[in-house]
C-alpha cells in the first residue's frame, strides 16, 4: 500500500542512520553534555543567525509543547491559540494537565488573525471582573498550521507586535518547520523566524529524524531552570547525544532544507495532478500537506490501495482528505497515486 498518512511514517534519512552507525561505539555523556549536542546547538545558532540562543534537545512534539508552555507561564495565566491549534484538539489536554488553560480564537485557515488576537487582550484588560478570570500570558502558533497553511512576514510581525504590546511571549510549534520554510513563494527564512518570536522549535521527528525536536529561545531568554524543567516532565533523554547526532547531521551542508524542499517538490507534483484532473481542495497550500474534496465512495476505494487521513466532513457526500509528503517520498509513489484517481 501506498502510504500519505504522515510524515514520520519511515524511519530517518540515510544520513543520520549512517552517522548513528559510524558512532555506536563510542563513550557518550548523557542528558546532552556531549559533544555531538554541542555541536549541533552551534549550528542551529548560526542557522537561526543568533549566538547567543538558548537551545535545548527534547523527545516529541507533545512534550515539547508542554514544556514550554507550562515554563513560560504563570499559575494563573492560559495560552492563546487558534482553536484547530495543535495543543487545543490533538495533544490529549497535555496542556491542561500542567494547570494551564488553552484559550482558543477563531482559526482562518488554521492561522490567527492579529487584530482579533488584539481585540481578545484589550477585552480582557478592560475588564475590571479580570482578576477572576484566566489570564491570557502567551501566544501559540504552527507554522505550517494544522491546515498546512503559512503564514506571511506581514502577519507573523504583525501578531508578534501585539504580543510585545501586551509584554507576552509568542512562541512556535515548528514540527513542520522545515517543509514551510521550503516551500513556494514563502517570505520567511529561519533568522527571520528567530527575529519574529521569542520561542520555537525545529521539528526533527517530521523532517528526517527518528525522533526529537529542537527547542530554540532565540534571544538566549530560556526560563529559569529550563533543563530542569524537561526532565521534570519526563521529556529529557539519558541518551539525548542520539537526538545531538540527529541535528548536527541535519544541519550539516544544508541537509535539514535540502530533505524538506524534496517533500515539498513531491507535493507540488501531486497538487498539480488532483487540479489537473479536476479535484477540489480545502484549503490552498505550499508545503507538504494537501487537503482535497472526495466522493465518500471515491475516498473508501482509494483507501483500499492508498493510506491517507479523513480530515472533515464536506458534506453528506463528500469529505476532505489530507495527503502528507515527506523527507521519504518517492516520485513513483506520486505517481501510482495519480494513476489510480
Amino acid at each position: 500500500m501506498i502510504s500519505f498518512m504522515s510524515d514520520y511514517t519511515k524511519g530517518a534519512c540515510p544520513q543520520i542512520l549512517q552517522k548513528l552507525i559510524a558512532i555506536n561505539d563510542e563513550h557518550m555523556a548523557g542528558y546532552s553534555m556531549d559533544v555531538y549536542c554541542a555541536s549541533a546547538k552551534e549550528k542551529i545558532q548560526v542557522a537561526c543567525q543568533k549566538e547567543n540562543a538558548d537551545v535545548f534537545f527534547l523527545s516529541g512534539g507533545t512534550q515539547t509543547n508542554q514544556n514550554v508552555i507550562s515554563a513560560l507561564l504563570d499559575s494563573y495565566e492560559g495560552v492563546i491559540c487558534a482553536s484547530s491549534g495543535h495543543i487545543n484538539v490533538h495533544e490529549a489536554g497535555a496542556i491542561e494537565l500542567t494547570g494551564h488553560k488553552v484559550l482558543s480564537l477563531p482559526s482562518h485557515g488554521g492561522k490567527l488573525c492579529a487584530e482579533e488576537t488584539e481585540k481578545y487582550l484589550s477585552d480582557f484588560h478592560a475588564d475590571e471582573n479580570r482578576d477572576h478570570a484566566v489570564y491570557p500570558g502567551m501566544v501559540y502558533i504552527s507554522h505550517p498550521t494544522e491546515y498546512g497553511t503559512l503564514y506571511t512576514k506581514k502577519e507573523l510581525s504583525a501578531l508578534y507586535a501585539v504580543c510585545r504590546t501586551y509584554n507576552i511571549p509568542l512562541y512556535i510549534d515548528g514540527a513542520r518547520l522545515g517543509y514551510g520554510l521550503s516551500a513556494d513563494g514563502t517570505d520567511l527564512s529561519l533568522p527571520e523566524i528567530a527575529d519574529l518570536c521569542d520561542a520555537f522549535y525545529i521539528g526533527g521527528t517530521k523532517v528526517g529524524a527518528l525522533l526529537g525536536e529542537a527547542v530554540v529561545f532565540p534571544k538566549g531568554n530560556a526560563p529559569k531552570h529550563f533543563f530542569t524543567r524537561i526532565k521534570q516532565h519526563g521529556a529529557l533523554l539519558a541518551k539525548s547525544w542520539i537526538l545531538g547526532v540527529q541535528f548536527d547531521t541535519l544541519f550539516t551542508d544544508d541537509l535539514y532544507f535540502k530533505i524538506a524542499r524534496h517533500a515539498v517538490l513531491m507535493a507540488n507534483k501531486m497538487r498539480e495532478g488532483f487540479f489537473q484532473k479536476g479535484y477540489a481542495f480545502l484549503v490552498e497550500t505550499t508545503a507538504n500537506q494537501i487537503f482535497v474534496v472526495l466522493e465518500n465512495e471515491k475516498m473508501k476505494a482509494l483507501q483500499k490501495e492508498v493510506a491517507f487521513e479523513l480530515w472533515e466532513k464536506v458534506d453528506e457526500n463528500h469529505s476532505a482528505v489530507r495527503f502528507c509528503t515527506s523527507w521519504a517520498t518517492k516520485e513513483e509513489e506520486v505517481e501510482s497515486l495519480l494513476a489510480l484517481l
